[in-house]
């Protein structure tokens, strides 16, 4: 009760002050019923007001604060994509088998439309991931993961996260492949069983990596230009890629 006490008094005030208006209207003007009909007058207007307030101009107010919030999320994609995400995307092709084929439609170029990232999206859907655990080099990737570990674990503690369910599941993904590898003493010597499991995970956590890298991309697209720039001349899947402006 004591916390809403000052709102409950300055209310109280707002009808006193109020009432004291109409009460020194009707005294100077002498006209009860002309005031009594613009009260009523007053009040009728009182639920339009409601709905402006309550429907129109709080929606318009949690849209905004929605993109200020995914504006914020995106930061947070960008410090991941440069401690972590463009290292794993470098990393895990040398698990795919089939990774030469899809690699050649990620060249993203300043002149992609919108059309063509969503043409890129429906492809990866239909991309047939083939992992193989055994193929790349586990024991860089889990020195790689326990070096980020405390990083990922401050990025799942960020509340924002709430608002990006994709990226989300990308973090928990990325997350548990680190513990499944960490777990292991010895990478190299496991049973087949085990490297089909790591496989699995492996998998998952770079089907969300690809299309979170997509739509960060089109993101600094419409949005940072000069960020943009330097993800294209850094692009993961480019093996000519480079920093420096040519």
């Amino acid at each position: 009760m004591k916390r809403f006490k000052w709102q409950i008094t300055f209310g109280a005030s707002l009808i006193a002050l109020s009432a004291i208006v109409y009460f020194v209207q009707i005294e100077i003007f002498n006209r009860p019923r002309d005031t009594l009909f613009y009260l009523f007058q007053d009040f009728a207007f009182v639920p339009i007001s409601v709905l402006v307030v309550t429907l129109i101009i709080d929606q318009l107010l949690r849209v905004r604060e929605k993109r200020a919030i995914l504006n914020k999320m995106n930061m947070v994609i960008g410090v991941f994509f440069s401690e972590v995400g463009t290292g794993l995307l470098k990393s895990f092709p040398d698990f795919d088998l089939n990774h030469d084929k899809i690699r050649g439609n990620l060249f993203v170029t300043n002149d992609w439309s919108e059309q063509e990232f969503s043409i890129v999206r429906k492809q990866l859907k239909n991309y047939d991931y083939k992992i193989e655990s055994q193929r790349g080099n586990l024991e860089d990737l889990k020195s790689f993961f326990i070096g980020k570990r405390n990083f990922l674990l401050r990025l799942l503690e960020n509340p924002n996260l709430l608002e990006h369910e994709s990226f989300t599941d990308l973090l928990w993904a990325v997350f548990h492949l680190t513990e499944e590898l960490a777990c292991r003493l010895d990478v190299r010597q496991l049973p087949k069983t085990d490297y089909d499991h790591l496989s699995g995970d492996i998998k998952r956590a770079y089907i969300l990596l690809i299309s979170a890298w997509l739509a960060y991309m089109k993101h600094l697209k419409d949005n940072y230009p000069y960020l943009f720039s330097l993800a294209l001349r850094t692009n993961p899947f480019d093996p000519n890629a480079s920093p420096e402006v040519t």
